[in-house]
């Protein structure tokens, strides 16, 4: 009997570092719960083996910071830590990853009110004592868990987009800066006032909630119209990419028309002449300028139904048209489901039409040839992009060594980076593989995406 009244005795004893330890383990409760919400509410995409890592490495470094490093800078510990673990382990946006801090302590907000003030108001135990008595601990974080699960179950399948938010430009400092700003700011305000919660007046607290609450909401709805600017800007360039091609296909069906009767009448003169080699060549003339007008057709965003992809097709294609590059385009599969994070499938592309464009422009023959096709059978989108090149010599496992290019010196800083950083992303990603040959007329780049995302 004695054991009991002992260990009683301890739990309802003030002492900070005991209720610490005992609470330790109880942190991986708390950061499973925390990980469910902003997985859910930001709708971010993971699997089991990703969830369980973030849960043991931050209840992990949790648990260390509390129970080694002093109040309260072990919370602007965490503070930095917790989206870090997010942005590493989730592979997500900076922007989401700072956003799940954000829910972290809109969640804390709605979860730890009322029960601080039940606890201080109502049960007449002040905050001190609820932090360093442990059975009023353990107590508080039983209740404070459950009514965190609840509110997750009940909310789960909310309808908030924050997909937008990944359009946001990365180089955005001034957002994201602000953002960081924000956030300690108010983890700051938010410790000061669920320490000292019973030497505050009442109504300040509330005011101090509420002004927490709402610096949130305001943050949150800036940056849904910072991103619905930046979407509306990225729509403007399609459509003047797009009215663009509109423009160069207008001025080909125009030169068509007007030369239609001269080109019957050559065909004519082949045929009165009997003169089939000569017929042959004139109709491989034809088929080119009309493949061209094919190109311009399907250099549209009902054909590369993809807003980002399409942007960088037209892009390269209007910069290769420039420089006298005939450039073919073979688009046989829905870009909409593309098992890949899109920026980065965007990144790999534009380094490998780049190489093509400056491979090609050098040849007598200048001449890029994109098809985007599906393979079924062994379930892997493909693109496949082949140009033309005049050195035949060039090392296919060399040109992915960092810094290696064909430049000058003089360019050679600016360059050699793009295969190096693809051939990275590759070994990265279990689901993504790249393929490179040559043939006496063609160099050919072929990415490959198998079936899940890596």
């Amino acid at each position: 009997m004695e054991i009991f009244q002992t260990i009683w005795t301890v739990l309802t004893s003030e002492n900070e570092r005991l209720t610490n330890i005992i609470i330790s383990p109880l942190l991986y409760i708390e950061i499973t719960l925390y990980t469910l919400i902003f997985l859910s509410i930001l709708k971010i995409k993971s699997t089991k083996k990703q969830n369980i890592i973030y849960i043991i490495l931050c209840s992990s470094f949790a648990i260390i910071n509390l129970l080694f490093i002093p109040s309260p800078y072990y919370i602007y510990i965490n503070l930095l830590l917790y989206p870090t673990l997010v942005l590493i382990v989730f592979k997500t946006t900076l922007i989401k990853a700072l956003l799940s801090e954000v829910v972290l302590y809109i969640s804390s907000l709605i979860i730890d009110t009322p029960l601080v003030l039940l606890f201080t108001y109502i049960a007449n135990i002040s905050s001190y004592d609820l932090h360093i008595t442990p059975i009023y601990r353990i107590v508080y974080c039983i209740v404070s868990y459950s009514l965190g699960y609840f509110i997750y179950f009940v909310f789960i399948n909310n309808k908030i987009d924050f997909n937008i938010l990944d359009r946001i430009k990365s180089n955005n400092k001034t957002i994201l800066l602000n953002f960081l700003l924000g956030i300690i700011a108010v983890a700051s305000q938010y410790y000061i006032e669920f320490k000292y919660i019973n030497y505050i007046p009442i109504p300040l607290n509330v005011l101090s909630i509420l002004v927490l609450f709402f610096y949130f909401i305001v943050s949150i709805i800036s940056l849904f119209r910072t991103s619905k600017l930046e979407l509306t800007t990225a729509e403007l360039e399609k459509e003047q990419l797009y009215n663009q091609t509109l423009g160069l296909l207008y001025d080909n069906i125009r030169g068509f028309k007007h030369d239609f009767n001269n080109i019957v009448q050559g065909i004519g003169g082949y045929i009165s002449t009997n003169n089939m080699d000569g017929l042959k060549e004139y109709y491989s003339q034809i088929l080119d300028d009309c493949q061209r007008v094919n190109n311009l057709s399907l250099l549209s965003p009902e054909v590369i139904n993809n807003p980002a992809i399409y942007s960088l097709l037209a892009s390269k294609y209007h910069t290769a048209n420039e420089l006298g590059i005939k450039v073919n385009i073979e688009v046989f599969m829905d870009l909409q489901n593309i098992n890949m994070k899109i920026y980065e499938l965007t990144r790999v592309l534009g380094i490998l039409l780049d190489n093509a464009i400056e491979a090609s422009k050098e040849c007598e023959e200048k001449e890029i040839t994109l098809t985007i096709r599906k393979d079924v059978r062994a379930n892997k989108q493909l693109f496949i992009i082949e140009n033309t090149y005049l050195n035949k010599d060039v090392n296919i496992d060399e040109i992915f060594e960092k810094g290696k290019t064909s430049k000058t010196n003089e360019d050679a800083k600016n360059h050699g980076l793009g295969l190096w950083e693809i051939r990275n992303l590759v070994k990265e990603r279990k689901n993504l593989n790249l393929y490179t040959t040559k043939d006496e007329k063609y160099f050919k780049q072929q990415f490959e995406i198998y079936g899940s995302k890596g």
